[in-house]
């Protein structure tokens, strides 16, 4: 997939992650200075999951990789590579240190850290350098995003992996379907900005609606009502609401705004 051109229409998203960016400039290699925690690998899930000799399952902070087939769908394309890219870092004898994230377990259960090998280096930063996932951005685990952004930059400008994939376009919000669920780039017009007791409402398209949770707002420094009429990209996880009969993500983070336009353009 060609890489699409960096302009107009990214500034302003930019502008939301860069001041960001600014402030946590700390973790700008990507290593760490607080170890939590050492731990062997028992068995690899995917490229960004193991299991652990105890018996826990361990998510990357900061990364997605695609998935294995699982709950009758099908396997997504280079999810056999990072499996695979993991295993072979990780080794015969595998071990890993880990930085624990600010929240420690996901809703799953799953414990959170950021890894790295014995010898320091971060794996979430290598797989995405390397191309073999997304990163993505969930409060309150953000250590290192400028880190792993730059990290995917690489990828994406010398189009590695999943940015050389058609499978892992952005896909127009219209063109959604109700099966298009998982982690999706999707990109559109806000046509409607809307708000609730618990979140503000940003619809792009016809039946896709972006959720930013009111406990996040801070984050971002545009008011929610200001993006109606612009087109965004966004990556993130879509989900189907049946009562709603939408399709829906939520945006937690200006991290995962790729771009952002006028909406005429």
């Amino acid at each position: 997939m060609p890489v699409p051109a960096f302009g107009k229409r990214t500034l302003l998203a930019a502008s939301f992650f860069c001041a960001w960016l600014a402030a946590n400039s700390a973790a700008a290699d990507c290593n760490s200075a607080h170890i939590n925690a050492t731990v062997a690998v028992s068995r690899v899930l995917d490229g960004d999951t193991v299991i652990l000799t105890d018996g826990r399952h361990l998510r990357f902070i900061g990364l997605n990789t695609p998935e294995l087939a699982r709950d009758e769908r099908p396997t997504e394309p280079l999810a056999a590579a990072a499996t695979q890219r993991l295993q072979h870092l990780l080794g015969p004898s595998p071990h890993l240190q880990l930085q624990f994230g600010v929240e420690r377990h996901d809703r799953y259960g799953r414990l959170l850290a950021h890894p790295f090998l014995p010898d320091g280096r971060n794996l979430s930063a290598l797989l995405l350098r390397e191309g073999l996932g997304f990163r993505i951005a969930v409060p309150p685990n953000l250590q290192f995003q400028n880190c792993y952004d730059a990290a995917e930059q690489q990828a994406r400008q010398h189009a590695r992996g999943v940015w050389h994939v058609a499978a892992f376009r952005t896909i127009p919000a219209d063109q959604l379907a109700r099966s298009d669920t998982g982690f999706r780039r999707v990109h559109g017009r806000i046509s409607r900005v809307g708000e609730s007791r618990t979140a503000w409402w940003l619809n792009m398209g016809r039946g896709f609606a972006l959720r930013l949770p009111k406990k996040d707002r801070d984050s971002f420094d545009i008011a929610p009502r200001q993006l109606a009429g612009k087109t965004l990209t966004v990556r993130g996880w879509v989900y189907y609401v049946e009562r709603k009969g939408e399709l829906r993500m939520n945006l937690r983070h200006p991290g995962m705004i790729e771009e952002q336009g006028t909406g005429s353009e």
